[in-house]
């Protein structure tokens, strides 16, 4: 009787449990209907029929993804609240912002990447250049004539639009707005001249002939532009990288919640439907383990520090 007592007072750990018992939150630091959401809420449906409770997707949007990633900081590490650890976010806004309300190393336990999705540059039909080499050619033309779109000061747009112009030596005219939608719907009005998107949110657009695109980046050229360039082919290396878009937990949670969840991730990702979903945004599944994942974001914030440096942009 008394060992059965002391046994029923026992608070077990999570896993322990039989994780996940109950629905578990997953915190998308962006607005609906962006690359973020899309990959979370088609990752999510199946974690949830994997793991027999419900994935929840909740949108905490605001300050280039820093609000929803602060808040999932703060949470409970028990694995009932996740969030989606993603380039932008996690790799770029640590080096943009003078002052941040997360560590995007410290202040996570990585799970996996799901995807990368290609960014990809664009431009008005009627800009007088056909290609990248044309495009740049243009620019040094006539410097600061025409304006690129970003989805905000700070945002992976408006940093890549600095660097393509750190790397060719051209200057532009920067139009922040707040996101890539009002972005690309100027950017088709000819009230700006290029944006540097990703494929997801521009490859509607371009297949209806209403945005060009002039290169990718990607390791190879992808099935949906298979006419368009990578960044490499096209003569700028240093632009081909891929974003990625991961999931991430609080730290302090619990390995083997952790190894779960890694385990669960890389199964839905190898349902058809899952890959057929996700290849149909432009992006490529890419699961990876723990260790790897939180090797890729400590890297990436080294290698955005030095991109920020050397394009000397002046911290928000």
């Amino acid at each position: 009787m008394a060992l059965g007592l002391t046994c029923g007072a026992t608070v077990l750990p999570a896993y322990a449990r039989g994780y996940p018992d109950r629905p578990v939150k997953l915190i998308v630091p962006y607005a609906p209907g962006g690359t973020t959401d899309l990959l979370a809420r088609i990752v999510a449906t199946r974690l949830g029929a994997i793991s027999k409770q419900p994935f929840v997707v909740e949108n905490r949007p605001g300050a280039g993804g820093a609000v929803g990633s602060a808040y999932a900081a703060r949470q409970p590490a028990d694995g009932y609240t996740l969030v989606m650890v993603v380039e932008s976010s996690h790799a770029v806004n640590p080096n943009v912002y003078a002052k941040m309300a997360y560590d995007p190393v410290e202040d996570f336990a990585p799970i996996s990447n799901i995807a990368d999705v290609p960014n990809v540059l664009v431009i008005n039909p009627g800009f007088p250049a056909t290609d990248l080499q044309g495009l740049v050619q243009a620019l040094k033309a006539h410097p600061g004539r025409y304006a690129f779109g970003s989805s905000g000061n700070g945002g992976l747009s408006h940093i890549n639009g600095e660097l393509f112009e750190h790397l060719t030596g051209t200057q532009m005219l920067h139009v922040p707005y707040k996101g890539l939608g009002p972005a690309l719907a100027d950017l088709i009005a000819g009230q700006v001249s290029l944006v540097f998107d990703n494929i997801p949110s521009s490859a509607g657009l371009i297949q209806s002939g209403q945005i060009r695109p002039l290169a990718v980046a990607a390791r190879q050229r992808l099935k949906l532009l298979a006419q368009v360039p990578t960044y490499a082919q096209a003569g700028l290396p240093a632009m081909n990288n891929p974003s990625w878009f991961g999931l991430g937990a609080p730290a302090g949670t619990a390995p083997r919640i952790l190894d779960r969840l890694n385990a669960t991730v890389r199964q839905a990702l190898t349902d058809p439907e899952v890959i057929a979903a996700i290849e149909k945004l432009g992006a490529i599944p890419a699961p990876m383990s723990r260790t790897d994942f939180g090797k890729l974001v400590a890297s990436q914030n080294e290698r955005w520090r030095k991109i920020i440096e050397d394009i000397g942009f002046e911290k928000l």
